[in-house]
């Protein structure tokens, strides 16, 4: 699990190892794939503890990362107490997942489709969210947009809403034909 420098090399986690990451993960895959279809799913790695980290450390045996499809992380990896509520491991997890899609792809996901600001998740009541920080207005101080695994196809990108509206433009001449 280490390169010849002594630096450890990710490896794939696989399904069933983290069952309760792997669940909201794809939760979080639902989202994505909403806002940006074609750039998932993502996937846990997981690289070894470095030899200096004291065995009584939570981390001992290794540290759990969000990867895009190709391996790529970024960020902090999942502490293992987020894996023991569903809610704070939906957050957790979605914040990873945002830290790597931004950081990898330079991408900001997801978007609120009212005020074009990146959202960051949240907990609302016991449950995670997309949390939308409002437009230039004091008066609007944001919104819940969606629970986090239900952002919904109409949050496409902005490329694929033109695409949608010409065709539509397209076929209203067509009808007035």
């Amino acid at each position: 699990m280490y390169d010849p420098f002594g630096t450890p090399r990710a490896r794939m986690v696989e399904p069933g190892e983290y069952p309760v990451w792997d669940e909201v993960l794809a939760l979080v895959n639902h989202d994505l794939n909403a806002h940006l279809p074609g750039r998932g799913p993502l996937r846990l790695v997981a690289l070894p503890a470095w030899p200096e980290e004291p065995a009584d450390d939570e981390h001992a045996a290794e540290h759990v990362y969000v990867a895009l499809p190709d391996g790529r992380w970024h960020g902090n990896d999942l502490p293992p107490e987020a894996g023991t509520g569903p809610g704070t491991a939906l957050a957790t997890v979605a914040e990873a997942a945002q830290d790597t899609v931004l950081e990898c792809l330079w991408q900001v996901w997801p978007v609120c489709a009212e005020h074009r600001l990146g959202m960051h998740p949240g907990q609302e009541n016991g449950l995670a969210v997309w949390r939308c920080a409002g437009g230039n207005d004091e008066r609007d101080l944001g919104h819940v947009q969606a629970p986090v695994g239900k952002l919904e196809e109409e949050y496409r990108s902005r490329r694929e809403r033109r695409k949608r509206r010409k065709q539509n433009k397209r076929s209203k001449q067509n009808q007035q034909r």
